[in-house]
């Protein structure tokens, strides 16, 4: 009589890993490829929210912000600290994703008349696919091949 073994044997163990190799596979691109899309969706938002808080900013202080930090959280809100956008859009990063604030031409009151804000992946191709701009005119352009700008494609 022979006794029975429990487990498995080494043949089981091995099919058992291939299949888990080939689910794994097939998982792992598509999860990092929702990650890059999600990171450039919250960017495009993000850039939406920018532009609705530069026109507060223009309609309240009547000029456009001279820097990211003009818009960020501030008790009592002021020129200086409008209290418009988080913390974290004041810092430049979010959601994989760097933007940097660049103020125009000044009027003869020192107020800012224009403004471009750029979002660039920290690091492309792993946060990111796309480069984002949007200047005053509230369009948000996107390019495939590096750092957006006012020629660059309007994303719908």
């Amino acid at each position: 009589m022979r006794k029975r073994q429990r487990g498995f044997s080494s043949a089981e163990l091995v099919v058992i890993v291939a299949i888990l190799l080939v689910i794994a596979a097939i998982a792992i691109p598509n999860l990092l490829h929702s990650k890059l899309s999600e990171n450039e969706s919250s960017a495009v938002g993000s850039l939406g929210t920018l532009n609705s808080s530069c026109a507060s900013y223009l309609m309240l202080y009547g000029g456009y912000p001279k820097s990211l930090s003009n818009l960020g959280p501030g008790n009592p809100a002021h020129s200086a600290s409008a209290d418009l956008i988080d913390s974290a859009l004041v810092s430049g990063t979010k959601s994989g994703y760097a933007f940097t604030y660049t103020p125009g031409a000044t009027g003869v009151r020192g107020n800012v008349l224009s403004y471009s804000i750029t979002a660039n992946p920290t690091s492309p191709g792993i946060t990111g696919r796309r480069g984002f701009f949007t200047d005053q005119s509230g369009v948000i352009r996107a390019n495939t091949t590096g750092a957006a700008d006012a020629g660059s494609t309007p994303i719908g």
